[in-house]
């Protein structure tokens, strides 16, 4: 019985570098899995609904608003919209009156200047919305359109008009994510020599989608 305790604690004595590379590898494995937990069931719940999107039924709702545009405001962007360069962004006061006429965000909106409109797309997650100010008609036009929460997190899968901080949590997410599986990788070497099918298992994971697509995709 010594010589069997003494014969399984020699390995770790022997090579204490081992066995704290394993343990390295074991905590960045673990701490980028708790950080990434969330983001990896979010994009692969939503690479599965992507996949079937064509057979999930996604019925849009529309709201339209119209309200009177003031002739203060009519004004002020008529002038704008006759002048040789247009401003890329609407001045601050009218930009306040919007968002506070259809409670939306305007800020980040370009405008679309014409003769007698200005035309504001504002593209979001899961839906559409944009503004139409007629300087003919005097009248200010905002209309969403939603197309549920499935089309929401579709949106954010692919990162489509998500922002800046969007894109950003997917990067760390993608980088995390390498690190998880990196990590894994290696803790699998660790273990291969006790796990027979480790290697034969790992091959099938690389080879079957080469196969998949080489086979069926043309």
């Amino acid at each position: 019985m010594a010589f069997r305790l003494f014969s399984r604690r020699a390995p770790a004595a022997a090579n204490p570098a081992g066995g704290i590379a394993l343990r390295t590898l074991l905590q960045w494995h673990w701490i980028t899995s708790a950080v990434c937990l969330g983001g990896m069931l979010l994009f692969a719940i939503t690479g599965f609904t992507l996949n079937h999107a064509s057979q999930i039924e996604a019925k849009p709702v529309i709201h339209n608003q119209q309200f009177p545009l003031p002739k203060a405001q009519a004004e002020r962007l008529q002038l704008l919209a006759e002048a040789e360069a247009p401003p890329p962004v609407l001045p601050q006061e009218t930009r306040t009156w919007l968002a506070g006429l259809c409670r939306c965000q305007v800020d980040e909106a370009v405008p679309e200047w014409s003769a007698d409109e200005v035309y504001l797309p504002m593209p979001r997650p899961g839906g559409d919305a944009w503004l139409r100010v007629s300087l003919a008609d005097q009248v200010v036009e905002y209309e969403v359109t939603d197309r549920g929460w499935l089309a929401y997190f579709n949106d954010l899968h692919k990162g489509r008009h998500t922002g800046d901080a969007w894109r950003w949590f997917i990067d760390a997410i993608a980088i995390g994510s390498v690190v998880f599986c990196v990590t894994g990788l290696l803790i699998l070497q660790k273990h291969a020599g006790n796990r027979p099918s480790t290697w034969p298992l790992f091959g099938l994971g690389l080879l079957l989608p080469v196969l998949i697509a080489l086979l069926t995709i043309h």
